[in-house]
């Protein structure tokens, strides 16, 4: 087990949630004044720091969690830089006060499964969870972030058909929010539909161009629909927004250089990914195919 140590940059007090980047987990955390905050317990993985400030907005980052990147305590740390007026944040701050406000017409008792739903994920019990949730959405049919975390446990565990269901009743009940947008987005690049999946990824990355998931989920369906050179400018943009991103820009933008025949930018996407995940499963495959682009034996 690791242990991921955080420090908000400038220091602030904060709520912090840790998310499982790729499979089914939350856990929650706070900054004190000194903006140091600390998860314990974890799993070897790829995380999604989130960091709310209020009055300045939210700010996810990737981390590694793996023994790579810890020290010989086991221990991963971690700098989230928080900038101040940007109009992201601006747009953050607009949203919570919205989810806020929402929140107010969801019954108690369809809250308090919510609540054992991030429990459970705490736990890494996903089959509790969607159980928990599914309680919450049938007390509350409009609890709209129910639906969206219900869509995201359906997604990381690989039931993308029942991922779509929920994202889009999300979608019904809260039109244009980002999230389950995005998620929708990515859930249909999954089922190999990108010419659907193409107005919502782009809908999320003129709604959040800072965030890195929208930026490079539409960098990837503009390549597999042709269109790779508008491709990789997005891709680009995700790895300068998140350079660890979990859904790895710099293999799509490797593929896409080496379709344009550039094997030497290729090759640097793939020093770059292997830099970032140099334990993932497939770093192994990555450095042979970065060996024969050299020329290697």
């Amino acid at each position: 087990m690791f242990e991921l140590r955080g420090r908000i940059e400038p220091a602030a007090t904060a709520s912090v949630t840790v998310f499982g980047a790729l499979t089914p987990f939350n856990e929650q955390a706070w900054a004190g004044p000194d903006g140091r905050f600390k998860v314990k317990n974890l799993v070897p993985g790829l995380y999604t720091v989130a960091v709310f400030v209020p009055g300045r907005g939210e700010v996810r980052r990737t981390v590694n969690v793996t023994t790579a990147f810890a020290d010989a305590r086991a221990r991963v740390d971690i700098v989230v830089p928080i900038e101040t007026g940007t109009e992201k944040q601006r747009r953050a701050q607009e949203q919570k006060s919205v989810v806020s406000v929402r929140e107010l017409a969801i019954p108690g008792e369809a809250r308090r499964a919510f609540k054992d739903a991030l429990a459970a994920l705490s736990r890494r019990d996903p089959a509790a969870a969607s159980e928990a949730l599914l309680r919450a959405v049938k007390l509350a049919p409009r609890y709209s972030e129910a639906w969206n975390n219900l869509g995201t446990i359906a997604y990381q565990t690989r039931q993308y058909s029942q991922a779509e269901y929920y994202f889009r009743r999300a979608l019904e009940e809260s039109p244009g929010a980002y999230s389950p947008t995005v998620n929708l987005g990515g859930t249909l690049l999954n089922l190999n539909r990108p010419k659907e999946a193409l107005p919502y990824n782009e809908f999320a990355a003129r709604q959040e161009p800072e965030e890195a998931l929208a930026r490079a989920q539409l960098g990837m369906n503009l390549c597999l629909l042709g269109e790779v050179n508008a491709g990789i400018e997005h891709l680009q943009a995700a790895k300068r927004i998140d350079p660890a991103h979990f859904s790895r820009p710099q293999l799509f933008l490797a593929r896409a250089y080496l379709a344009q025949g550039d094997t030497a930018a290729a090759a640097r996407e793939f020093e770059d990914y292997l830099r970032r995940h140099p334990d993932a499963p497939d770093a192994s495959a990555i450095r042979d195919q970065l060996h024969r682009l050299r020329g290697s034996p």
